[in-house]
């Protein structure tokens, strides 16, 4: 078990700290103060290669070295950033055709990080350049146990740029990928507004226009972008790969908030990372959805440093940020109570950002685990090391476990970046917002939930098979290949939930000609003719049937689809309008499965009933019993489950057991009532019986 905080060397010398006699005496104390809080690894130097390489082809790397030396000296070992985020002044003053552009044909300047484009071959070369040198230098050294390469990848809209060696690499993307341009004509659509080319040099780049581009063409773009970053980060793991081949690499995402398909970018590392803003959320789902999506990105093939298959947690904000408009302190036993949540989905390691709060720079007043004094005398220093001590007691038994889950949601980032394209059917739809819907309804009943693609190919079909129910929600953009994939899992026993606005459009963004949800309508036993998107703030009542059992009247709001039904079974119909009777919720029979599909949008209370009714249909296993507002995930290893009990409340909470209970953090047993104080943690176990 990995428990650790995000360092900056380069910051703690003369004359920020240290003496004009010994620069870097800092660093042995801050060591000091790591271990005494648990620390046993550092992650350093994501942002340093303006002082590795303070000319050009001239490079330092002892002062890091001896950063490392100290790090050794206490057993803290060390994940190494590669520093292409951020490049040095000089290179963008001697080579400025490095700098991005915008979509206005603007550059964007140099003096701060991310200001590169991804697309630049003189990017590329130095970025090459300084990975490389960076890892014969420090890549034997024995603190080192993986690499995280450059440092929140795409940030701040770089994942984007417009320069001349963009559009060059997005001619030849197009090449690729359609060989001819007749090809290319037809799949996106361009004979609309006449947009036709007769070379690939002339199919434009999405910049600033007086109207709308067109959206194949834009999701073609949103594709082209997405395959850059994955490209370049692939490019600096297959030189630390070939270099250091046993030290494994990750990068930092951010989930649902990068332009470019996580999923892919997942396959070129070793492990996932995950940057955290966790304590800056209300609802406890909206933290743990971020988490299970990173635990879902990386399934197979999985390197981590100690071993595992989990992901591990680069970034948790320690303290309060800088970037809201109100940057309110963290509470105390908040950021405890959000790694345990960590750790309960999945997470090998945690590392805490800032280790101190800066005293230089634009997050001087970021919240760190010491703050500018730097004594370790402080309320979150001693949180953290209250959690450092915890983590040896779990970190035993921890190891080897995971998540298991029996349900999926389906996402796919094509879908997305086109849903996200202007000239919707209705503003008020967001998919974020219908995905969650789902999701509370599955956190608050503490039913495991992992995430997927739609299936491309056989390997992603045999992974969906051990799911008893798949969610997909609104998959608005879907291909052939993916809808046959659906099918078989549905065919094969599984249950699938789908959804209004799916299968409107192929991956080329033609709507097709034989009906919606396009090559679906024998899945669902059902076609949709029509669909009607209302305002906000109108509602279409539900009328059920006892097969669907409900604890409230529900009504369809933002969509309605009007649904010609051939052989499904009704469920519920809607109450108003000219489709007054029409089906609203079905259900079909498709092979050994099931294929439910849900015509409407409505408040949470209706997803609540929808996964209780799931749950018994498809005997979804249930955990612990506890009340509503308690959170409950488990991990499990051979016999044993490993459950994790969170209050998110700032009262106490009784939980009931109905059974003796182990809890690993005060060694204690518990039977009857207990008392979960506010931000309380339990961690308990239980022995499962083989079958």
């Amino acid at each position: 078990m990995y428990f650790g905080v995000d360092y900056h060397p380069e910051h703690w010398v003369y004359p920020y700290a240290g003496t004009a006699e010994n620069p870097e005496a800092r660093w042995e104390r801050d060591a000091q103060l790591m271990v005494a809080a648990g620390v046993n690894v550092v992650r350093m130097g994501e942002f340093c290669w303006g002082l590795y390489e303070r000319e050009e082809g001239v490079y330092d790397f002892e002062w890091m070295r001896r950063a490392m030396d100290v790090m050794k000296l206490h057993n803290i070992q060390v994940v190494l950033g590669t520093p292409t985020a951020a490049p040095p002044v000089w290179m963008a003053r001697k080579y400025p055709e490095i700098l991005p552009v915008d979509e206005h044909g603007l550059k964007r300047y140099e003096g701060t990080r991310h200001a590169y484009c991804m697309n630049s071959d003189l990017y590329w070369q130095k970025a090459s350049g300084i990975v490389t040198a960076l890892a014969q230098a420090l890549g034997q050294h024995p603190q080192l146990i993986a690499w995280q390469i450059d440092n929140g990848i795409g940030g701040h809209g770089t994942e984007f740029s417009f320069n001349d060696d963009a559009q060059r690499d997005w001619h030849r993307w197009l090449q690729a990928k359609y060989e001819t341009v007749e090809n290319l004509n037809n799949c996106l659509g361009l004979r609309f507004w006449g947009q036709v080319v007769s070379r690939f040099e002339d199919v434009p780049m999405p910049r600033s226009a007086p109207t709308v581009h067109n959206p194949a063409l834009v999701l073609d773009w949103m594709r082209f972008a997405s395959d850059t970053c994955v490209s370049f980060v692939r490019m600096q793991a297959d030189i630390l790969h070939q270099i250091t081949p046993s030290i494994p690499v990750t990068t930092n995402l951010r989930a649902l908030t990068r332009h470019y398909d996580h999923f892919d970018m997942a396959d070129v590392l070793d492990f996932v990372s995950l940057d955290t803003y966790a304590t800056l959320k209300h609802k406890p789902s909206e933290n743990a959805v971020e988490f299970d999506i990173m635990r879902s990105l990386k399934k197979s093939n999985v390197r981590l440093p100690g071993g595992g298959e989990g992901f591990w947690v680069i970034e948790q904000k320690a303290g309060n940020v800088n970037w809201q408009d109100v940057n309110s302190l963290l509470r105390p036993g908040v950021v405890r109570l959000f790694t345990y949540q960590l750790l309960s989905r999945g997470a090998d390691a945690v590392l805490y950002f800032f280790w101190r709060s800066p005293r230089i720079g634009s997050e001087k007043f970021y919240g760190g685990v010491l703050t500018h004094d730097g004594r370790g005398d402080n309320r979150v220093y001693r949180e953290i090391s209250q959690i450092g001590d915890e983590m040896k007691l779990l970190a035993p038994v921890l190891k080897g476990s995971k998540v298991v889950a029996e349900t999926c949601i389906l996402h796919s980032h094509p879908n997305e970046w086109k849903l996200k394209q202007p000239q919707q059917h209705t503003k008020a739809f967001r998919l974020r917002d219908h995905m969650m819907l789902f999701y509370n309804a599955l956190h608050d009943r503490n039913i495991p939930v992992d995430f997927a693609r739609p299936p491309r190919d056989d390997e992603d079909s045999a992974a969906l098979q051990k799911y008893k129910v798949v969610f997909a929600p609104s998959l608005h953009l879907l291909d052939a290949g993916e809808a046959d994939r659906l099918k078989l899992y549905v065919q094969n026993g599984g249950t699938l939930v789908s959804t209004f606005n799916t299968g409107l459009v192929d991956e080329h963004d033609i709507a097709p000609d034989t009906g919606f949800p396009h090559d679906l309508t024998d899945l669902f036993g059902l076609e949709v003719q029509e669909f009607d998107p209302i305002p906000p703030e109108e509602e279409n009542p539900l009328n059920f049937k006892g097969a669907f059992p409900t604890t409230h009247l529900h009504t369809a709001r933002i969509w309605c689809d009007i649904i010609e039904p051939r052989e499904c079974e009704v469920l519920a119909t809607f109450a108003r309008d000219f489709y007054a009777g029409r089906p609203a919720l079905t259900t079909n029979a498709y092979g050994a499965g099931r294929a439910i599909y849900i015509g409407f949008m409505s408040g949470q209370a209706f997803y609540g009933d929808l996964i209780n009714w799931v749950r018994q249909l498809c005997n979804v296993s249930t955990l612990l019993k506890v009340p509503e507002n308690v959170e409950v995930s488990v991990r499990q290893r051979d016999d044993t489950r490993i459950y994790f009990l969170l209050n998110h409340q700032s009262t106490p909470v009784r939980i009931t057991f109905y059974k003796p209970m182990h809890d690993y953090l005060t060694a204690n047993t518990f039977t009857g009532n207990y008392d979960l104080p506010p931000h309380g943690v339990l961690v308990l176990d239980e022995k499962v019986t083989k079958a």
